[in-house]
């Protein structure tokens, strides 16, 4: 075992590469700074926890690690090491997030809009709706727009939100053998929420307020919005204790994640 620094070019075709099961992104720094701002999927655990919580690190994932600059996360995997914590070489985060040029996502995840009372498949109802949340959002975009050469870019969002629903729907047949199908539950979920928390009627107030380059300051929405979801999701796999929960969390943080890609690359459809 030993420790790379990779650079934020290099850590983010990491993350890119490698399935959501395969590694854990550690921010060190304080409450605080992580509440501005923070890599989307990463825990949040202190240096000064760390040092009292090292045996909470997984050990079958691989650890990669990051603070503001890049010396918290240096000791922070230099005491991982010591430890012998996690699976395979250590990473951390040369220059911090100060070096990162990824997104970024500000405030806490918003875990309170799952109820920690429910079944595994109660919540996995609760993220198809937000997925319809995100849905409906996407579709009035492509609604009020339709005469814009860019306008494809949001029903291929659309499509793309609707093929999350199915995956979480999946998920969730899978625990709830004798559901309905699809259609009906669908169907049934109110999506007046987007997965990061917003909802959907001050999405859409936001559309009124856009100033500059119209595709391109959706498309910048679109991300907050996914880079958001995709933190929620995250979050929630490490938080559950149903391993059935977190695997299910897991592969819709994996979903999210192959869509962030492609709404980066959408952005040059904008100015096609």
């Amino acid at each position: 075992m030993s420790i790379k620094d990779l650079s934020a070019e290099e850590l983010r075709r990491f993350i890119q590469d490698h399935h959501e099961n395969a590694y854990a992104l550690i921010d060190v720094r304080q409450p605080g700074e992580y509440e501005q701002g923070h890599i989307p999927g990463a825990r949040l655990l202190p240096l000064p926890e760390l040092v009292q919580t090292m045996e909470s690190l997984p050990a079958k994932k691989q650890l990669v690690f990051y603070c503001h600059s890049g010396g918290r996360s240096m000791a922070a995997a230099s005491m991982a090491e010591e430890e012998g914590a996690g699976a395979g070489d250590l990473i951390n985060l040369s220059g911090g997030i100060l070096a990162w040029d990824g997104g970024i996502t500000e405030d806490y995840p918003h875990v309170q809009l799952f109820n920690w009372q429910d079944a595994p498949s109660d919540m996995l109802l609760t993220a198809m709706n937000l997925e319809k949340g995100a849905l409906n959002f996407y579709t009035q975009v492509h609604s009020r727009h339709q005469d814009a050469s860019w306008v494809n870019v949001f029903a291929d969002l659309a499509k793309a939100e609707m093929g999350h629903a199915r995956t979480v729907y999946r998920l969730w047949r899978q625990m709830e053998a004798d559901g309905d199908e699809f259609e009906s539950v669908f169907d049934s979920l109110s999506g007046e929420v987007l997965e990061g928390g917003m909802p959907l009627d001050d999405a859409l107030q936001k559309l009124k307020t856009i100033k500059g380059p119209l595709c391109l300051r959706l498309i910048e929405m679109a991300l907050k919005i996914e880079y958001a979801a995709f933190d929620l999701y995250h979050t929630m796999a490490d938080r559950v204790t149903s391993s059935d929960a977190q695997e299910a969390f897991i592969t819709i943080a994996q979903a999210e994640k192959a869509h962030m890609h492609s709404l980066s690359k959408a952005i040059a459809r904008c100015t096609a």
